[in-house]
């Protein structure tokens, strides 16, 4: 028989109802390890894809090619160029076929190559990766969010030549630690490696002094996005603040990193000769560490004083930026309209007529051409190369895959069709939006923001564009001061009314008004 002081226990999730979702710094944490995994999908999503391609692939581990060709382009990327496509294919041969010795060479080729193209995912529309988590508001209300990254981008380089580079999130997925700060992640790998090497474990020194590299490069590139957007428009940059606190604080962070590198090295060439004289069976092993080690903090001070270099010269590079697109001459010419001054006048007139038109039109569009033999020798082999034989009706055509659009239109056609009827003034006074508004509210409720939206592109109808497309009538909008009163719209109460474009040269005509 249980006494009356005693209560049966309830757990606090039961009694107290439901457990509130946590604060916004423990979800902002949830919500970075999120992308952090989300960076890391594309790499395990090539093991599972690997089924689908023609023939026997298994035997080869996708997402350990793909951290290779990562390193690869990080470490071969500089500050203004980026990594050879054909360069990071050729080095990862060898670790391609280290996997699968007994398979041909070109076997070892193609999954190279499709390794680095789903890492660009070059099938996708913006060669990118998207990501869906969920995060909690300071109203507890669960949102989810789009997160959209990529881990190696395409860029131009002189010349017309296309180099590859890596971006943070692929920095991030290779040195393993997720979404830290470039500053106190480098500071960090540093002196974790200067105590590795006094402690002589040159073996762990080695992983961190790479990761220390990769930081530097991630550092060198933050710094060259923000000069390629002052050079594409000098006004998207923050120049008055961001900027030179990030400069000053790269600065003050290359001038410790010399300092500490130059230590570092210091410790590196006294282990290795220690090494040279030790009687140690492991001595060769710890030699071959410690130049390596040498090595990489070499090209660590080399980047760091490029970095440096391109720091010094980023306030010359903005203020020759800000002179040069603040003095810019406006172009002197207008855009060519194809279809008001081409496609509409020529679709009357007879085919001779017209090919005439399109013949110049496209001689001198389509610029130079090069000839198809500029040298002897290019003569020679192109009379002497016998034809090849084809086949009637050509090569096999693949057969595409056609995914139906989905209709995210928000008005449907018949809202468009009675839209169109209410602004249809032809035979009417010119009348006032909120009136229009009332009407279209008695035929259905979201027919006025269809309505406003109208209304607000004729306030300036592009009257020139709709007359060389043969346009006959065209709605606009004047605002005389009145202010618009509607329970759902502000603004200004417009005066719309119908235009006649004539076919003739003379001006348009208003309908229900004076010309």
């Amino acid at each position: 028989m249980t006494s009356p002081a005693s209560t049966e226990y309830v757990p606090p999730q039961l009694s107290a109802g439901p457990r509130p979702a946590q604060g916004p710094a423990a979800d902002e944490g949830l919500a970075r390890r999120l992308r952090a995994l989300a960076c890391t999908a594309p790499l395990h999503d090539l093991d599972t894809r690997k089924a689908n391609l023609a023939g026997e692939y298994s035997v080869y581990a996708m997402a350990e090619v793909a951290l290779a060709a990562i390193d690869l382009v990080t470490l071969n990327m500089d500050f203004d160029t980026g990594a050879d496509h054909e360069q990071i294919v050729a080095r990862l041969l060898p670790r391609v076929a280290a996997q699968a010795p007994q398979r041909p060479a070109a076997e070892h080729e193609r999954v190279a190559r499709w390794v680095l193209e789903n890492l660009i995912n070059v099938g996708s529309v913006d060669r990118g990766f998207r990501a869906v988590y969920g995060t909690f508001g300071t109203d507890g209300v669960y949102t989810r969010r789009d997160y959209d990254f990529k881990l190696i981008e395409e860029v131009p380089g002189h010349g017309g030549d296309v180099f590859l580079r890596t971006t943070d999130e692929a920095v991030n997925v290779l040195v393993g630690a997720l979404d830290t700060d470039v500053t106190s992640a480098q500071i960090a790998a540093e002196v974790k490696l200067e105590v590795l090497i006094n402690r002589g474990r040159l073996a762990d020194a080695q992983l961190a002094a790479e990761q220390a590299r990769y930081r530097t490069v991630q550092y060198a590139e933050t710094l060259r996005r923000t000069l390629e957007a002052t050079r594409r428009n000098v006004r998207a940059v923050d120049w008055l603040n961001a900027v030179p606190d990030m400069i000053d604080e790269a600065l003050d962070h290359v001038a410790d990193r010399y300092r500490h590198e130059n230590a570092i090295l210091t410790n590196i060439r006294k282990a290795r000769d220690e090494a040279e004289t030790g009687t140690d069976p492991r001595t060769a092993e710890h030699k071959r560490r410690a130049a390596e080690l040498v090595d990489i903090v070499k090209d660590c001070i080399r980047r760091h004083t490029q970095l440096q270099s391109r720091l010094l010269e980023a306030g010359p590079l903005f203020r020759a930026e800000q002179d040069r697109q603040a003095f810019a001459p406006p172009t002197g010419h207008t855009g060519l309209d194809l279809y008001g001054q081409l496609v509409a006048p020529l679709l009357p007139l007879p085919v001779e007529r017209a090919t005439r038109v399109t013949d110049a039109f496209f001689t001198h569009g389509t610029g130079l051409r090069t000839p198809a033999s500029v040298r002897v020798g290019d003569l020679v082999d192109l009379l002497l190369t016998p034809l090849v034989e084809r086949e009637n009706l050509g090569a096999e055509m693949p057969e595409p895959d056609l995914i139906a659009t989905p209709d995210d239109s928000r008005f449907t056609d018949e809202q468009l069709a009675n839209a169109k009827e209410l602004l249809d003034l032809e035979y009417d006074a010119p009348r006032r939006l909120s009136g229009l508004l009332a009407e279209a509210r008695l035929r259905d409720p979201e027919l006025p923001y269809l309505v406003a939206l109208l209304a607000i592109h004729a306030a300036s109808p592009p009257v020139g564009t709709a007359y060389r497309q043969g346009e006959e009538r065209l709605v606009f909008a004047v605002d005389d001061g009145t202010t618009l009163e509607d329970e759902e719209f502000g603004g200004a109460d417009l005066i719309l009314g119908m235009m006649r474009l004539p076919a003739g040269g003379r001006g348009p005509d208003v309908v229900g008004g004076a010309r």
